[in-house]
C-alpha cells in the first residue's frame, strides 16, 4: 500500500473516532438527527470522594490494628498465623468502614447528562 493511501485510511479511522466521541450538553436537548435519534438530558447524582477514593487509609489502619490484636493470640506459629489473619481481617474491615463513611459523608453533586437516544 502506498503512503498516501495509508494516510488517507488512517485519517478516516481518526475521523470515525472523533464522530463517536461527540458529547452533548443541555443546549442540545431535543436536537434531532437524520438516523431518528434525539438528544435527551437527565439529571444524575454523582458521589465525589476525592480525598481517598481507593480507601488506602482505612485499609492500612485496619490492617495495623488487626495485626496488633492478632499478635496477642496464641504462641509460636499460631501467633504468626493469628497476626497475619488479624491484619487481613482488619484491613478488609477498615476498607469497608471507610467506604461507608465516604458514602454517608461524601460530596454529592447533581450533573446533567445528555445522550443520543431513539
Amino acid at each position: 500500500m502506498n503512503t498516501r493511501g495509508y494516510l488517507a485510511g488512517l485519517a478516516l479511522v481518526g475521523m470515525t473516532f472523533v464522530a463517536q466521541a461527540q458529547t452533548y450538553g443541555p443546549q442540545d436537548e431535543g436536537r434531532r438527527f437524520n438516523d431518528g435519534t434525539v438528544v435527551r438530558c437527565h439529571k444524575v447524582e454523582v458521589h465525589k470522594n476525592s480525598k481517598d477514593p481507593n480507601r488506602v487509609t482505612g485499609t492500612v489502619a485496619g490492617a495495623v490494628v488487626g495485626g496488633l490484636l492478632g499478635n496477642q493470640i496464641g504462641g509460636g506459629n499460631g501467633k504468626k498465623l493469628a497476626t497475619v489473619g488479624g491484619a487481613v481481617a482488619g484491613g478488609a474491615t477498615g476498607r469497608y468502614v471507610q467506604g461507608q463513611h465516604q458514602q454517608n459523608n461524601g460530596d454529592r453533586v447533581v450533573q446533567t447528562v445528555c445522550e443520543r437516544t431513539r
